[in-house]
């Protein structure tokens, strides 16, 4: 797998099409077409970087499916839960994370 099929499952699991993708990037609808194709152009650094903050991942994430010295990258559903999870008083988010809390123990079983 390389940056094509990386960034084709990440534009999957976050509900972009290449001209949203392209619309909130910067990097053309034409380019990122390109890099989807069967036989992908190379992304410019620029372009990769471009994407990847778009995306919320690594530039290391696109290019080998792996985060470089560890780094998770926030993506999809854990970014939005985070979003929420901020928007929340104090008072509200003590029991959400006793719920997240006993959730976790039991998959830990």
């Amino acid at each position: 797998m390389g940056f094509r099929e990386f960034l084709r499952d990440e534009m999957e699991y976050q509900g972009f099409t290449a001209r949203s993708l392209a619309e909130k990037s910067g990097v053309s609808k034409r380019t990122i077409d390109n890099y989807l194709k069967k036989n992908p152009q190379e992304p410019s650094v620029t372009n990769a970087h471009k994407i990847a903050q778009t995306l919320h991942v690594s530039i290391e994430y696109l290019l080998t499916g792996q985060e470089y010295n560890g780094f998770i990258p926030i993506t999809g559903q854990t970014l939005q839960l985070i979003e929420y999870f901020d928007a929340l008083t104090d008072e509200q988010r003590t029991p959400l994370l006793g719920v997240m809390k006993v959730l976790a123990e039991q998959n830990e079983k």
